[in-house]
Formats: structure tokens, sequence, C-alpha cells
């Protein structure tokens, strides 16, 4: 059982979300700067590039580079002046983690200048990069999102928002994206609305991002969700945004990402009317509900994304929650590697029990996830170490079994423990007393302010709404890298 998967980084043995993205329209306000800031708050979406483009109505003047918001902005961004600014920060699910696939994209067409930021993942973007390819198209990155530019410019429609529709009728999968052209900005989403996508109102314009928390950040109120399959333009201060429904073929329901409440979006974020902290902390109180035979002394959570579900679970529970493991919030996503000899120790950079905490006690460890289980396992390790005398992992999701297409960094199912092994032999191989996933039924409660049957929960049972995996196996290979 030791042997079921290689060592892997802390950071490692977690999903990742793909990207973030954020636009503004505004005559009044400092563009660039508030985009700097609502990026900042996006900044958990992705920590490998960002990038800020910005208009002024003649001219788009872009600043882009890898790593994070504070770095590559280092020296600010009074040379972006315009009155509108598309955002994006990326972490790379399709597409190689390289300068040249850096969002946002930009390009001159017989429109004239048109940028995107995008969110998600195009499942059969590879099937028309080649077709596109094959009538001329010269390709300057490895990602999907650049199909959507092509298909845009190759356009024969008459306006700007008819070729949008055109081209987002073609692609299939995740999308939340922001376009910007000389005067405008256009935001879409997909219509499934796997990815959010938000609109907010300022005192003198308006803001689009993938989450609410980015407003609060640049001081405009949220208004509503973007809805799926719908296109939002942006084109004055203050008259309301024009909608339009682009989707040819809009499914019958939604099938809204479920780990976006579990663990990609921030605490204070509201994501299609469903607060995401109410949402966790539900989940821990259904973990503790479905946990009746254990008795633990204290809830100590994996932080930090394992927080909420714990205070909901000694919530529910009437069992103290206490701060029995201490992250380290300076150690990024890359470190320099620790010698094969301190490998083992290799978690203790992030985190690190609290021995008065936990010494003696029996413990319940809340986590919202295990993927590969080679870092609970080391938790487990290190809390009895520490003195605990039980420790038993209560995990807010269901088994993470299978791979997802919509913009989720998720390994192949070979990697994922729960693919290969019984709920008991991972329990034995991370060394906790017990273990125990919520229920799906218990995890959809949690979320109720939206139609169960409105969550899409592929990565838990391999029902892909849109039936992604067919598409993706029938896609071209070494077209998107």
């Amino acid at each position: 059982m030791e042997q079921i998967f290689e060592e892997q980084n802390f950071s490692e043995d977690k999903l990742h979300e793909e990207c973030g993205v954020f636009g503004i329209f505004s005559h009044n306000e400092d563009v660039a700067l508030n985009t700097y800031w609502g990026l900042y708050a996006l900044q958990h979406r992705g920590q490998e590039s960002t990038g800020i483009v910005v208009t002024d109505g003649e001219r788009m003047k872009i600043k882009k580079g890898m790593g994070l918001v504070a770095d590559v902005f280092k020296d600010g961004v009074a040379d972006l002046q315009g009155y509108a600014a598309i955002g994006h920060v990326r972490y790379s699910t399709t597409g190689a983690s390289m300068p040249y696939n850096i969002q946002p994209l930009k390009v001159y067409f017989d429109g004239g200048n048109l940028a995107l930021s995008h969110n998600g993942n195009l499942t059969n973007a590879g099937q028309l990069r080649a077709n596109l390819a094959k009538e001329g198209a010269v390709f300057n990155t490895t990602v999907d999102s650049e199909v959507v530019l092509t298909l845009i410019a190759y356009s024969a429609r008459p306006t700007i928002e008819e070729r949008v529709a055109e081209a987002v009728n073609q692609i299939k999968g995740a999308f939340a994206i922001l376009l910007m052209t000389d005067n405008k900005i256009i935001a879409v989403r997909d219509p499934y609305g796997f990815r959010p996508l938000v609109l907010g109102k300022m005192e003198n314009g308006w803001c689009v991002a993938s989450e609410s928390c980015a407003f609060d950040l640049v001081g405009a109120e949220l208004v509503r969700d973007v809805k799926p399959g719908e296109m939002i333009i942006i084109d004055s201060d203050n008259s309301e945004p024009r909608s339009m429904m682009w989707a040819e073929n809009k499914p019958a329901k939604p099938a809204h990402c479920i780990f976006e409440y579990v663990y990609f979006a921030r605490n204070d974020s509201i994501i299609d009317n469903q607060s995401v902290y109410d949402a966790r902390i539900q989940m821990g109180r259904e973990l503790a509900k479905e946990t009746p035979d254990i008795h633990p002394d204290i809830v100590i959570s994996v932080p930090d994304s394992g927080t909420p579900a714990a205070i909901g679970y000694a919530m529910e529970a009437g069992v103290p929650f206490l701060e029995g493991l201490t992250k380290n919030r300076y150690v990024g996503r890359t470190f320099i590697q620790p010698t094969q000899k301190q490998r083992a120790n290799a978690v203790r950079l992030k985190l690190n029990p609290v021995r008065s905490v936990v010494e003696g006690k029996s413990v319940v460890m809340v986590d919202d996830s295990i993927v590969r289980g080679t870092t609970s396992g080391k938790i487990v390790k290190l809390l009895k170490e520490a003195g605990a005398r039980e420790v038993h992992v209560c995990i807010s999701s269901p088994p993470v079994t299978d791979s997802c297409y919509y913009g989720i960094d998720t390994s192949e199912r070979k990697e994922l423990i729960a693919a290969r092994c019984t709920e008991n032999e991972i329990c034995r191989y991370i060394g906790a007393d017990s273990l125990h996933y919520i229920s799906m039924d218990g995890m959809k409660r949690a979320i109720d302010k939206i139609d169960p049957e409105g969550l899409c929960c592929a990565c838990f049972s391999a029902k892909y709404p849109d039936n992604a995996d067919s598409v993706i196996k029938a896609e071209p290979e070494s077209i998107i890298e």
C-alpha cells in the first residue's frame, strides 16, 4: 500500500482551479488600478501568471508576466491609461506554463483591437484548432482560448456581438470569457454555467469577475450572476448592460461546478446566489450528522480550506474547534526541494501540529478533499507524533474518483487514490483511526440555494453533463500542449 503513489509536494495533493478573470468599464475610475485589486482578490484562482490590458478607445496597452499579481505589477500600473480593462490570473491546465501563453490575449483584426481573458477548458479546442489551421489560421500560443479569438476573426457576421455568438456556439466545455474591443466589454458564460461569472455595479461603471469577493475590494456592489448561456455587453458607465442569450442549444438544467463550493472559491464569495462560507459550514454539519459514532475531544482543520467545514462539524457535534495545525503562510507553491533524507518531513514546510492542543486527545481532522492521499498520510503521522491519541479524518466532499475536463487540474484517474482503493484501504494508507467522506446527498443538501440537479459532480461520479469524456477522446493529439 505504501508504494501506491510517488511522493508529492504538499501543494500538488490538491485540485487546482484554472484561472480568474476581472473586467471593468468606467470613465471615472482608474480602471487599471481597480483591475489590479480585482486580480489580487482572485489570486487564489491562479498563481502562475497574470496580465492586464487597457483601452482608451483607440489603442490597447497590455502588461503581463509570469508570477503573482504583486510581483508582475511591482512597478505599478500608472502607464496603463483608459476607460476599460480586463485582467487574468492563470493556473494552466491546457497550454504550457510559458510567457507566450499568458492572458489576456490580444490581437488586431478587421474590427479593430480585441483582447480575451478565459477561465475554463474547451473540450473540442484541438479539433477546432486543426480545422482552422487548414484554413490558414496561424496560432501564437498553445492555449485553447486562442481558438475563440480566431473564430471571431474568421466570422463574417456584421457586428462583434454576432461574431462572438457565432464563435461560442462552436466551442464546447467550460468557459467564462471576457472580451474587450476598443470601446466595450463583452462577458460570456457557457450554457451549463460550469465556471462562475458575476456582474457588479460601481458608482460610475460596471465590473465583471469570476467571484464576488473581487467587488468588495474595488467598492462595487454585486448585481447578479451572468446566466448560463448569456452574453452581457457593457459600453456605458451607467446604462444597464445589454443582455442576449446566445446559446442555440441550451441544456435543460445548468451544471454549476460543485467544487467551487467545496474548495476553489473564496469563503467570502457568493456564487449563483449561494454563500460559499455558508455552504462549507453546512458541509461540516452534515459530516457530523453522518458520523455519530465518533466521540472526539476536539475538532481541527487542515488550514485554510478545511476550516469552515471543521467549524461546522464542531458546532453540530458540540465539540471545541481548536487550531491543531499551524500553517506557514509564507511558503509559496514552489520552494527548494528537501533532500531525500528530509523529504518525509517536507509537509512541515507548510503545516506543523500544535502539541499542546492535540497531545492525548481524540482528534477529528477535517479537510475538503483527498486527491492522491500522500499529504493526508503525512499530516496524520505528524499529529500522532505530536501525541494525538486518535485521528479521525473527515472529508467534506465525496471520494474524487474521476478526471475533470472543465477547467480543473485533476490528476489522471490512475493517480486518484479513491479510483483505485476502497475507503478502508485509504484509511489504512493514511494511517487514520477512521476515515469518513461526506455523502453525495449530504454535500448537495449543504448547497441549499441551488437545485441539486443543477450541479456538476462529474469528479465524483463520472457523469459528465455534456459527454465531455467522449469529446476529449475524439480530440486530435498534440494540438493543445
